[in-house]
């Protein structure tokens, strides 16, 4: 198991200032880190820091091991005029082949065989001239993260990726990401959904504004920002 991704005592923010500081935290080849945190806590702006799209204010987030930034297979939240965008479903999964092609104007054998497996893994084949907009949020989900492992075999940053879906959908979405996970592919996942994150995460990063938190899963759940959190959100689901 080799080192991915390291973070020392980084800030992230803007120029008007910081939203989140004393960040420290790895991810290893094959983790699956989930990062739970409320609203405006500081998620987003460290979705864009491990995507190498904004710098961090202070402190380091290095990628090693001759792994980089542009390795990592992006899944975003989905806006309405996305979830209504007119191509078909191949065309959206190969696409995830565009950092390949470089200067050519056309997709290659390889890179067609490569959605072709992918729509296959994710169990979309049949679909592949169905129009995306016509399919269901969980299809749709599927179509996403069939094309972001087009770009990448080895992470997923999953940003919030069953909001919407009902509770099948959001089941069905887990447990294959679970499986992809055991393939070997190092997921990052941003949720609030913390019963997910206990089921499925080896590693939680909690960022708050007064406590910050990173290590197991096990650890989290013993731990006491762990438990004030799960006993919050406990109460406002109740």
């Amino acid at each position: 198991m080799s080192e991915q991704i390291i973070c020392k005592n980084a800030a992230l923010g803007y120029e008007d200032g910081i939203v989140t500081e004393n960040l420290n935290f790895t991810v290893n080849s094959g983790d699956y880190l989930c990062i739970l945190g409320e609203n405006g806590s500081g998620k987003s702006t460290l979705i864009k820091a491990l995507l190498g799209l904004k710098p961090q204010v202070k402190g380091e987030i290095t990628w090693v091991n001759g792994f980089t930034s542009k390795e990592i297979g992006y899944l975003p939240q989905q806006t309405p005029v996305q979830k209504d965008f007119p191509a078909s479903v191949r065309e959206i999964v190969i696409s995830g082949c565009l950092s390949k092609t470089g200067l050519r104007p056309f997709y290659n054998a390889k890179e067609k065989a490569l959605a072709a497996k992918n729509m296959k893994r994710l169990g979309i084949e049949h679909l592949e001239k169905r129009c995306y907009r016509d399919l269901s949020g969980g299809q749709q989900q599927r179509v996403l993260l069939a094309r972001a492992l087009c770009a990448t075999e080895k992470m997923l940053l999953l940003d919030e990726p069953v909001t919407g879906l009902d509770p099948h959908a959001q089941n069905d979405l887990y447990e294959l990401i679970s499986t992809l996970n055991k393939e070997g592919i190092s997921i990052i996942m941003v949720s609030h959904d913390i019963t997910a994150a206990v089921k499925y995460a080896t590693h939680i990063l909690h960022i708050a504004k007064k406590q910050l938190f990173f290590g197991t899963k096990e650890d989290y759940l013993n731990s006491k920002v762990g438990k004030s959190f799960i006993e919050t959100e406990a109460e406002s689901n109740g």
